[in-house]
C-alpha cells in the first residue's frame, strides 16, 4: 500500500552519501538530486544513508538539509528522511507546543492510526529527544475533556489480534448511544471504550451502534459542528474505523479553498508515503473524482511539487 518507487538496483549507502554531497555542493544545491535519492528509499535504507553520512563527513544529514534548502520543500525533505518514530516525535511536540484544532488531530492522528508497537517507539523516540515522557507533555499543555482523551490515546499499548466479543461490542454500543444522547461526551466510560479497546473490537461496536440505533455514531456526534471536542472524537473514530478516508479528507480539507495548508499536506504525505498512501490516493479520487497528484500539481510548485509527487509514486498526475 506504498506509494514510494525504489530502483531495482540500489546505490550503496556510501554512493547515495557521495551524490548528496554533490548536490549541496557548488554555486546552487541539486534539489532534483536530493528528490532522486531520498524520495525512493525505504525507512531503512534511508536511516542507513544518514549513518553512513555522518561517519562520512562528521555532520548529521539533517543539518546539511537545513543548511541547503528551505521552506515547504525543506520541511518535506527533513520529515520523510527522519526515522519514523523520530518524524511522529517532531509532530506531537509541535501539536503540543501551539495548541490549535488542527494539532488537536495531529495528536489524534499518531495516537490511533500507528500500530501499538510504532506508538510505544514513539514514546520513546520522544522521551529522548525531549527529555520528557509525550503524555506528560500532553498532560501539561492541556486540560477538562481534551487532557482526559489525548493522554490515554497517546500512552495506548492497544491489543492487535483479531479476536472480537460481539457480546462486548453490543454492550458498549448501547452505552455509547447512551452517553451521546445524554450529551455526555467527556463520560469516563465513553472516553474508556474508544481510547482503550483494540481497533477490531471498536470497528465491531461501531458497526453494532449503526445497526442497532440507525445510523453511524459519528452522525450523533455531530449535534454541534462548533464544539472543537466533538470534532476530536470524531476524527478518533474516522482514523479507528477508515483511516484512508480520514487522510482523504485531510488532503481535500488543505487543498481545497483560497490557500494551501502545507503543514497538513505535508503531514499526511510524508507518514503514509511508505505505509497506506495508495489506499488514501483511492479513497480521494473516489470522493472527489480528481486524482490526488493532478490535485496536488494544481495547488503546489517548484521543488515542493516535485518531492511530493514523488512520493506518491509519480503515477498519479
Amino acid at each position: 500500500m506504498a506509494t514510494i518507487k525504489v530502483p531495482p538496483i540500489v546505490p550503496s549507502p556510501a554512493e547515495d552519501c557521495e551524490q548528496l554531497r554533490k548536490a549541496f555542493q557548488g554555486w546552487g544545491t541539486n534539489e532534483l538530486l536530493i528528490i532522486a535519492i531520498l524520495a525512493h528509499r525505504t525507512a531503512a535504507q534511508r536511516r542507513a544513508i544518514r549513518t553512513a553520512y555522518a561517519q562520512t563527513y562528521g555532520e548529521e544529514l539533517l543539518k546539511s538539509l537545513d543548511d541547503e534548502i528551505s521552506g515547504d520543500f525543506e520541511r518535506a525533505v527533513v520529515l520523510w528522511t527522519m526515522d519514523p518514530e523520530e518524524r511522529d516525535a517532531q509532530l506531537a511536540n509541535e501539536a503540543v507546543r501551539k495548541w490549535s484544532q488542527s494539532n488537536v488531530l495531529v495528536l489524534v492522528e499518531i495516537g490511533c492510526t500507528r500500530r501499538s508497537e510504532d506508538l510505544y517507539q514513539v514514546r520513546r523516540a520522544y522521551h529522548e529527544r525531549y527529555k520528557l515522557s509525550l503524555e506528560e507533555d500532553v498532560a501539561a499543555h492541556t486540560s477538562g475533556d481534551f487532557r482526559k482523551l489525548l493522554v490515554p490515546l497517546v500512552s495506548a499499548y492497544r491489543y492487535e489480534g483479531l479476536e472480537v466479543d460481539q457480546k462486548l461490542a453490543k454492550s458498549e454500543a448501547k452505552l455509547l448511544h447512551e452517553k451521546i444522547t445524554e450529551k455526555a461526551y467527556g463520560n469516563d466510560e465513553l472516553i474508556r471504550i474508544i481510547t482503550t479497546r483494540s481497533k477490531v473490537q471498536l470497528t465491531a461496536t461501531f458497526n453494532q451502534y449503526h445497526n442497532e440505533f440507525g445510523k453511524p455514531i459519528n452522525k450523533d456526534l455531530k449535534s454541534d459542528h462548533q464544539n472543537d471536542f466533538l470534532a476530536a472524537l470524531r476524527a478518533v473514530i474516522r482514523c479507528i474505523y477508515c483511516p484512508e478516508k480520514y487522510f482523504a479528507k485531510v488532503i481535500r480539507n488543505a487543498i481545497d479553498g483560497l490557500g494551501t495548508d502545507e503543514n497538513a499536506l505535508t503531514r499526511v504525505i510524508t507518514t503514509r508515503a511508505d505505509v497506506d498512501l495508495k489506499v488514501i490516493k483511492e479513497a480521494y479520487y473516489k470522493r472527489t473524482s480528481v486524482r490526488l497528484g493532478h490535485a496536488i500539481k494544481g495547488d503546489t510548485s517548484g521543488d515542493y511539487e516535485d518531492i511530493l509527487i514523488a512520493l506518491l509514486g509519480h503515477d498519479d498526475v
